[in-house]
């Protein structure tokens, strides 16, 4: 049954080949006599047939499941203060684009899997696109970017099975216990959100907001849905992943249609280079939250989502975000993970849909475009017959920053000791996770959460490894997940003090 959009857009096209030639019958071919064999100027046939071998781009390695909106952007509050950014002067409305997404899960996985969430913006300013590449989790499992395609390979298929193996996935979490803060987060109820449209979004890592007098702030962005995140128990969740695993897809959809437009109030937590400074944490350590006590959420905007794509494909599939799009007034910071996605983002875009991406149209910016970039796989807007160099003939003009360049990363070289060290640090907030923000009702839910899939672990050093993670945590955690799958209790892991970083061994860890 066509929808209702598709209804209203018919317009008694003509069909025709790929260059416009008009075809009587769509489903004939040509060929010599009733029986005969076929012949090769058949264009539509030949046309047809090579373009359905073409269809598919590369599926994202990550992130490969989604669903995608249009909206915009209010700037509801001043925050000149902090930042110059055009598109964030109080009352100004942006368009975007969003793209929410599972991370692990292929195509056609289940949008109920347990998972985090890509909670991916594209806002088209006056200046160029700003991407906010978030997720719906306010930290992430590691802080370290050489470990990130390590820890994708084992939360896919094992190589010799093809199979998801619960011994790759608890082996690679108890050999890296600064994931646990994510861990707890994944095995809560907040794993498996109650679709995409029910979650709040989170920058994960620390940017800089600039001023126009070239003041920064350390920020962390989060984006706050309007009713609250919701979640699904695991059965439910077990339950939609049989019968409905596009639901989440069908819920945005069917709520844009009926005009229950999704809403995000955005909040910004700063802090200065001074504060930076004496914090306890590194500021630039992706498994850590700023306490919202000391840096509390500062209002400065809304986002809401009140148009569905026409074309999947060509509006969520092609649609290309990297945090390296950005704009004057909101710049990275030295965040090691941060700064490797820097350059992986748009690399995997350029090998997904080629070097011309920025100029689909879902991506194209609607600030205009003039460099010295030409050629190439489907270039659209190839700058007519302005120069490819720096030319004097036809020069271009250019525009500084509002700001000088800013400084203070200096102490950053000092203070940023190897993040891959393992201190008592990394055990503070999942603590407090566990002891002060669930409630019954939660922990049980997690200890049955984490029981389901980490009983599944055959290597028993596996077992006990990632038990003495989890008792480093808290000792009652541990032992009701041990009690839970039937093991002997577990000592907590031995780490070293807050203020000794000293490099983690392996074979330090109490197996029993």
């Amino acid at each position: 049954m066509p929808s209702k959009r598709a209804l209203e857009a018919q317009d008694n096209a003509v069909f025709t080949t790929s260059n416009g030639a008009p075809v009587a019958e769509p489903y004939a071919a040509q060929r010599i006599g009733l029986n005969g064999p076929l012949l090769l100027q058949d264009f539509n046939l030949i046309d047809s047939l090579a373009h359905f071998a073409r269809e598919r781009i590369p599926e994202r390695v990550v992130h490969a499941k989604g669903a995608g909106a249009h909206g915009y952007f209010e700037a509801t509050h001043d925050i000149s203060d902090l930042t110059c950014a055009k598109f964030l002067e109080k009352g100004k409305k942006t368009p975007l684009t969003v793209r929410f997404s599972t991370v692990g899960g292929e195509l056609g996985s289940a949008d109920s899997a347990r998972d985090p969430r890509g909670f991916a913006i594209k806002i088209k300013t006056e200046e160029g696109n700003v991407d906010w590449v978030f997720n719906n989790t306010p930290i992430f499992f590691i802080r370290d970017p050489t470990k990130f395609p390590h820890f994708i390979h084992t939360q896919k298929r094992d190589p010799e099975t093809h199979l998801k193996d619960p011994d790759m996935f608890w082996d690679y979490f108890s050999l890296n216990p600064e994931s646990i803060h994510q861990v707890m987060i994944l095995f809560s109820d907040r794993g498996t959100p109650f679709g995409f449209h029910h979650m709040h979004g989170y920058s994960g890592h620390t940017y800089k907001f600039v001023n126009a007098e070239g003041k920064f702030h350390y920020v962390q962005i989060h984006f706050r849905k309007e009713g609250g995140f919701k979640t699904l128990d695991d059965a439910t969740a077990g339950k939609l992943a049989g019968e409905n695993p596009d639901y989440g897809i069908q819920a945005l959809r069917e709520d844009i249609d009926k005009g229950e437009f999704p809403v995000w109030n955005v909040f910004v937590q700063t802090m200065s280079a001074e504060q930076a400074e004496k914090f306890r944490y590194n500021v630039l350590d992706l498994t850590k939250v700023w306490p919202h006590k000391d840096y509390p959420l500062r209002p400065f905007g809304k986002m809401v989502l009140d148009r569905n794509p026409e074309n999947y494909f060509a509006e969520v599939e092609q649609a290309a975000f990297s945090p390296s799009h950005t704009v004057p007034g909101v710049e990275p910071s030295a965040d090691p993970v941060l700064q490797s996605r820097l350059f992986s983002y748009p690399d995997t875009h350029r090998h997904r849909l080629g070097v011309n991406y920025q100029q689909l149209p879902v991506n194209k910016p609607l600030a205009p475009v003039a460099n010295f970039q030409r050629d190439g796989p489907m270039a659209f807007d190839n700058q007519g017959t302005r120069p490819n160099y720096q030319s004097s003939l036809v020069p271009l003009t250019y525009k500084a920053k509002p700001y000088e360049q800013v400084k203070h990363e200096s102490w950053l070289g000092a203070a940023n000791t190897d993040l891959s060290f393992i201190t008592e640090l990394d055990f503070e907030q999942p603590r407090a996770l566990w002891q002060k923000v669930f409630d019954n009702t939660q922990k049980e839910h997690f200890v049955s959460n984490v029981a389901g899939h980490f009983g599944g672990v055959k290597s028993p050093v596996v077992k006990a490894r990632q038990l003495s993670v989890f008792a480093a945590v808290d000792q009652e955690l541990s032992d009701r997940i041990a009690k839970a799958i039937g093991h002997p209790t577990v000592k907590p892991l031995a780490v070293a003090p807050a203020d000794k970083a000293t490099r983690f061994q392996y074979n330090e860890r109490p197996l029993n």
